[in-house]
């Protein structure tokens, strides 16, 4: 099951907004929220609420009893440019140089399939027994 949340034109370069969103492309939720939030940019904040966002919208498809966040992987974390936004700046004799604001559109999509790139780890194992620990532990 996927779940996907979009954020558009937020002011901030695709390019900068990139580098955070590649460090949560297939990790759990629950790690890429650590992640984010102990990322020092502007980028990190921005993908934090659309993934929190996402986590939401699985939980709200699900049902709200049914299904555990912690059980949920990013898929994907797209970031597209958006429109530029054209402010210009005074310059010498009297010219004016263009500055271009640029816009991202910000998606991430969650599901709770395992991403092929964590499957037969050590990680995945790890992951499998704290869900099967905690599903005895609800019973």
């Amino acid at each position: 099951m996927d779940a996907r949340a979009n954020a558009k034109f937020v002011l901030i370069s695709p390019r900068k907004a990139r580098l955070s969103a590649d460090l949560i492309k297939g990790k759990p939720v629950n790690e890429a929220m650590a992640i984010l939030n102990y990322t020092p940019k502007k980028g990190a904040r921005m993908i934090s609420k659309v993934l929190h966002a996402a986590i939401a919208n699985a939980v709200d498809v699900e049902g709200s009893g049914k299904l555990d966040p912690d059980t949920l992987y990013v898929k994907s974390a797209i970031i597209d440019p958006g429109p530029m936004m054209p402010r210009w700046r005074p310059r010498a004799f009297g010219r004016a140089a263009r500055i271009r604001k640029r816009l991202s559109h910000i998606r991430i999509v969650v599901t709770t399939e395992m991403p092929r790139a964590l499957e037969g780890t050590r990680k995945a194992r790890k992951i499998r027994e704290t869900h099967a620990q905690k599903k005895k532990a609800k019973k």
